[in-house]
């Protein structure tokens, strides 16, 4: 299994941040993404050059800024995924976000690294957009 890490600081406050992660169906911000939908925990999407992708939502911490989700459904034979987003408010209206993801087998840690940070730039763009 290979872990992939992500942390950064945003020019934007922990609450803005998390509105956009604690709507599970937003997709503004997800590249290759036009609409998300939810049904009992699972969110639905394809994905441009992938497919259709299932995503189990494990855990929706709005006090705590946290969420959890793991692919369950996916065209590329994933057998393990589990992805954290923790957020942190930092002075100055700022936040720090940790993303980490889980993945097995380890030939789609790269895939995966290269959308999360297209995914980073997405929501930096909303971000500077809702601003």
């Amino acid at each position: 299994m290979k872990t992939v890490k992500l942390e950064t600081e945003l020019d934007a406050p922990v609450e803005q941040v998390w509105s956009i992660f604690a709507d599970v169906t937003r997709s503004d911000w997800v590249p290759g993404v036009d609409a998300i939908t939810e049904e009992d925990g699972i969110r639905s999407f394809n994905m441009a050059g992938i497919g259709e992708v299932q995503e189990k939502i494990l855990k929706l911490d709005h006090q705590n800024h946290c969420l959890q989700y793991s692919a369950i459904k996916t065209p590329s034979g994933v057998d393990h995924h589990l992805a954290i987003v923790q957020l942190a408010p930092l002075a100055n209206d700022r936040c720090r976000l940790q993303w980490t993801t889980e993945i097995e087998p380890e030939q789609f840690a790269i895939a995966i690294e290269q959308a999360m940070k297209l995914s980073l730039d997405g929501l930096r763009g909303v971000l500077a957009s809702d601003g």
